[in-house]
């Protein structure tokens, strides 16, 4: 299973407000309403990463929460001999390691994000 969705990442959201820096500085204001311009553009950009840090956040309690229950599904591997008639339940069970790995690593992509998003 794939639980993994595309969010915008946080270049894009740079980008976004590089443009809008940039439209900004193209408008004749003075240099008061510039300032103002400016501050307002900065708390939300502050606000942006908040956002997105609470976004990944979030995203990694997902990534524990499948785990878990991916974990509690693997109980089964106690209850199977290795001379299991239905050899196709070791497939099974090793998809669920793979979708663990899959889930843990998505988890730390989520949290490194987040140190990243504390960076200027």
């Amino acid at each position: 299973m794939n639980y993994h969705t595309v969010t915008p990442r946080r270049g894009d959201s740079d980008a976004f407000i590089s443009r809008i820096r940039g439209i900004i500085g193209t408008v004749a204001l003075d240099c008061d309403c510039r300032q103002r311009v400016n501050d307002a553009l900065q708390r939300f950009v502050e606000m942006e990463q908040q956002r997105e840090t609470r976004r990944h956040l979030l995203s990694s309690r997902q990534h524990r929460a499948a785990i878990a229950a991916l974990v509690d599904l693997l109980a089964e591997l106690e209850e199977i001999s290795w001379r299991e008639a239905d050899r196709t339940v070791f497939a099974e069970l090793a998809h669920l390691f793979e979708d663990i790995a899959q889930h843990a690593l998505r988890g730390a992509e989520d949290l490194r994000s987040m140190d990243g998003d504390c960076q200027p």
